[in-house]
């Protein structure tokens, strides 16, 4: 990426790089339910500030040992846990590889933590938090608590929280027989924050001329977190 860009993405949301997620799970409990699917669309900024996907990196994945699966679940989401066909890959390699692939884009940006993005972001983030927990990984780009739901975007933005209707209401293709596939949700989610920020933009929303006189100001996440690791 262009040095102009680096310092776009940088300013826009005070250092923080968002990165798109969404995945798929055998239940609602992040501690004891697999993971079964997770997809990451990582985003680029064009040199007028525009955010657009730059890529997407997809995985299925083996419940770890001893997970929960919910019979219920895995009859909406569709997915077979045990199939041959789906070529899952250990979670703690899922994990590691979407955390390098994060890790080499938020540096490129220029920006020094990643922040989730995701609709209804606490579940998908929590899944996240304990996948990476579970499986001991410490260099990890992710801030642990921060996270931007595009279900609160769109609520503001379009009057919409459905992710379809949202989509929908954006001008962006939504097709339900396509939906709860960790990777076209993403993509569709990814899609949907984008047009938001942008239009935001557009409307004149960002920058805000009174506040950058305090970029540089520390933030009380800033100071908890000094001592993570961040690259």
């Amino acid at each position: 990426m262009a040095n102009t860009e680096q310092t776009l993405f940088a300013k826009r949301f005070r250092g923080f790089f968002p990165v798109v997620i969404d995945v798929e799970t055998a239940g609602f409990n992040k501690n004891t339910d697999a993971l079964l699917e997770i997809a990451v669309s990582v985003l680029k900024m064009d040199d007028e500030g525009l955010l657009s996907i730059d890529h997407t990196v997809h995985f299925h994945v083996e419940p770890f040992e001893g997970a929960n699966i919910e019979q219920a679940a895995i009859e909406f989401n569709g997915i077979d846990p045990f199939s041959p066909l789906r070529g899952a890959v250990a979670e703690d390699e899922v994990i590691k590889e979407i955390c390098k692939v994060v890790r080499k884009a938020q540096k490129a940006a220029g920006c020094q933590r990643s922040v989730i993005v995701a609709h209804n972001a606490a579940f998908d983030h929590g899944f996240l938090n304990a996948a990476i927990e579970r499986n001991n990984i410490k260099r990890t780009p992710f801030h642990p608590f921060v996270s931007f739901d595009t279900t609160t975007l769109a609520g503001l933005a379009l009057g919409q929280t459905v992710l379809a209707k949202a989509c929908r209401a954006a001008g962006i293709e939504f097709d339900n027989s396509q939906a709860h596939s960790a990777l076209y949700d993403t993509e569709r989610t990814a899609e949907l924050y984008c047009f938001i920020v942008n239009r935001w933009q557009q409307l004149g929303g960002w920058p805000l001329a009174e506040a950058q006189d305090n970029d540089d100001e520390p933030q009380a996440d800033d100071i908890n977190e000094s001592t993570k690791t961040t690259e």
